[in-house]
C-alpha cells in the first residue's frame, strides 16, 4: 500500500507514521511506500523498509494536490491544519489552511476519479469544536452543527465537503471528530486548549505550568495513542457499515479541570499538583465557555472505536509512551 500522511511533522502525523512503520501492515495488506508531507519537511522515519518520499508542501498552494495525489496514494490521511487559538487570531489563514487547502485536496482526488477511475481512502480529522453552545450534556450523535470559533467552522464546512464527495463517488472518506487530545507531548502550542496537556505534562516533569481557567471547566479528552488509534481504524473499517454520516465523534472521556489535577496527584503526588499556577485568561475563558463537555459517541464504539475511561489512564499512556514508563 501507498499511505500519503498530510500533516506528517505534527504531533499526530509523527505518531501515526511511528505506528504504521511499527506495524507494517494496514488493514492485512503491507505497507511499501509512504508519503509524508508538511510546511516543514517531515523527518523519515528509522527501521522502515519501503520507499519514504519526505518532503516540504503547502496544501493551500495552488497545484501542490495535484503534486500529492499524482502518487495515487491509496490512503490519505489529512490531518494537516492549524489549530483553534490561531484560526481565531488570524482570520485568513485559518480559512486557507483550514478550509481553502482541504478543498484543493478533495478536487485533486476528484479530478484524479474523473480521468482514470482514481479512487482512494480518505481519513480526514476534525474536531468537536463543530458543536457550540448551548449545548447538551452528553451530545448526542445527530446534534446539529453550531461551530462558535472560526476553526470549528472551517471544520464544519469540510465536513460537508467530505460528505458530499464521498456520496458523489470521488473517493470513500470519513470524517475524525477528534476529541482534545491530552496529554500532548513536546512544547505548548497555540491551541487554546492547550493548558488541558500543560496542567499535567509540565509537573509531571518538575516545571510549572499555567491554568487560565476555572476548575469547573468540562470538556472531552483522548490521549494520542488512542487519537492514532482512531486514525487507523478509520481507514481499515468497512466504511459501508457507516451509511452516508461520515463524520463521527469519537469516544472520549469526559473531566472537569479539577478531576484532571485531581488524577494528577493520585499519580505523582501533592508536589506535581502544587507547581499549577492560577493565571485567569480572559479570551480563553471565553472560548472554553462553549466548548463540549462531553459525548455520547454510540455510533462510533459500535463501530469499534475505543479510548480511555480514567485520567488517570490518560496520565500513565504519557508516562509508559513520553517518559519512558516512570517518573524522573
Amino acid at each position: 500500500m501507498h499511505i500519503l500522511i498530510i500533516g506528517a511533522a505534527g504531533m499526530v502525523g509523527r505518531k501515526l507514521t511511528q505506528r504504521l512503520v511499527a506495524d507494517k501492515t494496514l488493514g492485512g495488506k503491507a505497507v511499501d511506500k509512504l508519503t509524508l508531507v508538511d510546511v516543514v519537511k517531515p523527518e523519515p522515519p528509522a527501521g522502515f523498509s519501503g520507499v519514504v518520499d519526505a518532503r516540504e508542501s503547502d496544501l493551500s498552494a495552488p497545484g501542490e494536490a495535484e503534486k500529492l495525489v499524482a502518487g495515487r496514494p491509496d490512503v490519505i490521511f489529512h490531518l494537516a491544519a492549524i489549530v483553534s487559538g490561531e484560526a481565531e487570531l488570524d482570520f485568513d489563514k485559518g480559512y486557507r489552511i483550514n478550509l481553502d487547502g482541504t478543498r484543493y485536496l478533495f478536487d485533486a482526488i476528484r479530478l484524479a476519479h474523473n480521468a482514470d477511475g482514481y479512487k482512494p481512502r480518505v481519513v480526514f480529522t476534525s474536531s468537536i469544536a463543530v458543536v457550540g453552545a448551548p449545548l447538551p450534556f452528553p451530545i448526542p450523535d445527530d446534534f446539529h452543527l453550531t461551530p462558535l470559533t472560526s476553526y470549528g467552522t472551517q471544520k464544519a464546512i469540510c465536513e460537508l465537503l467530505l460528505s458530499d464527495y464521498t456520496r458523489r463517488g470521488f473517493f470513500d472518506g470519513i470524517g475524525i471528530r477528534l476529541p482534545t487530545i491530552c496529554i500532548r507531548p513536546g512544547k505548548p502550542n497555540k491551541a487554546a486548549s492547550g493548558f488541558f496537556s500543560n496542567i499535567l505534562r509540565e509537573p509531571l516533569v518538575g516545571q510549572e505550568a499555567v491554568l487560565p481557567v476555572s476548575e469547573d471547566v468540562r470538556h472531552w479528552h483522548t490521549s494520542p495513542r488512542s487519537a492514532v488509534g482512531f486514525l487507523i481504524h478509520g481507514a481499515t473499517m468497512d466504511l459501508d457499515k457507516v451509511g452516508p454520516r461520515r463524520n463521527l465523534s469519537m469516544p472520549g472521556l469526559s473531566a472537569t479541570v479539577g478531576e484532571q489535577i485531581e488524577a494528577l496527584r493520585r499519580v505523582a503526588g501533592d508536589k506535581a499538583v502544587a507547581l499549577i499556577r492560577r493565571e485567569p485568561d480572559e479570551m480563553i475563558m471565553k472560548m472554553v465557555a462553549g466548548w463540549a463537555p462531553g459525548f455520547e459517541a454510540k455510533r462510533a464504539r459500535e463501530l469499534g472505536f475505543t479510548a480511555e475511561t480514567s485520567f488517570d489512564e490518560i496520565i500513565r499512556v504519557h508516562i509508559e509512551d513520553e517518559l519512558g514508563g516512570k517518573l524522573p
